[in-house]
């Protein structure tokens, strides 16, 4: 298939043509997602260099890590996030450990972190983990939940946003805060009962 072709395909045609040995389609793919995996890196790492170094990483990862994609359990793009978000928090532990931000937390979505396992967070699919995620976001009132889409999964800056949805820069800040406590603390509820015995 020609890379012109390839424009026109489908996430999960994409990760079926690099199965297959179309190396041009991860080419496809990175033009798509590297907003956004850099976004979450960058939202995560706090710092631009680890941040692009990171989703360089988690790219060469999909192309080596391709047979791991199911798309029965869900979309690419939620697998990618995975990808980006698991990978980011990982290296965040290596760098805090290494004193890199001298003992700062510095990251906000560090606190939606779910338990992890062999099997995911928790023993979550990828596809288990988004529907998590998309209920915990249908509790936050719509600007909250909008503001958060805006600038998790569009990886948009808070002040590109406050220009998007017409609101000073200061409401969308507590928009914000705001929801990501309440999506902080459903997510930390939805672990604890995971957790339960049957």
């Amino acid at each position: 298939m020609t890379p012109y072709r390839l424009q026109s395909c489908t996430d999960e045609e994409l990760m079926e043509q690099l199965r297959i040995g179309q190396a041009d389609a991860l080419a496809v793919l990175f033009d798509r997602h590297y907003r956004l995996v850099f976004s979450v890196a960058l939202r995560i790492l706090h710092d631009h260099g680890e941040a692009e170094d990171l989703m360089q990483e988690v790219f060469l990862e999909i192309y080596r890590k391709v047979d791991n994609y199911d798309p029965d359990k869900g979309k690419a793009k939620t697998w990618i996030l995975q990808y980006a978000y698991h990978r980011s928090l990982n290296r965040q532990k290596y760098l805090n450990v290494r004193n890199f931000y001298d003992g700062r937390q510095d990251s906000d979505l560090m606190q939606w972190e779910l338990p992890q396992s062999p099997n995911g967070w928790n023993g979550l699919s990828y596809d288990d983990w988004a529907q998590v995620l998309e209920k915990g976001m249908s509790t936050l009132s719509e600007k909250e939940r909008r503001t958060l889409d805006l600038a998790y999964f569009q990886g948009l800056p808070l002040k590109e946003i406050a220009d998007q949805i017409d609101e000073p820069l200061g409401n969308v800040r507590n928009h914000y805060y705001r929801g990501l406590k309440k999506l902080r603390d459903f997510l930390q509820e939805r672990s604890c009962l995971k957790k339960k015995p049957a």
